[in-house]
């Protein structure tokens, strides 16, 4: 089976700002990601919790697969909206199935 070098782009960012990511992201030509609620964790300020949090209130997490050319377009979108905010950024090597997909 073949595989295919890509980069695997998380982002972690306050609830709220989703939309403005996710919309940055897609004017960039990110044509693909996935968003998750994250339930809590532990970072500079301790542990934190969504637990009893109401509305909106809290962390999501946005995932990319692009092709590593693509990289640094998609960085200066989605830093452009998490660097005055709560957030954190990380980029992994990933292999992929099917690469005309990304």
């Amino acid at each position: 089976m073949d595989m295919h070098t890509a980069k695997r782009v998380e982002i972690m960012i306050e609830a709220p700002l989703e939309k403005r990511l996710t919309t940055a992201l897609e004017k960039a030509g990110v044509t693909g990601f996935t968003v998750l609620p994250v339930l809590g964790g532990s970072g500079r300020s301790g542990r934190w919790s969504r637990e009893g949090q109401v509305g909106r209130a809290g962390m999501v997490a946005v995932i990319c697969l692009i092709r590593p050319e693509r990289l640094d377009t998609l960085l200066d979108a989605a830093f452009a909206v998490v660097e005055p905010h709560i957030g954190v950024v990380s980029v992994t090597d990933a292999m992929v199935l099917r690469a005309e997909r990304f």
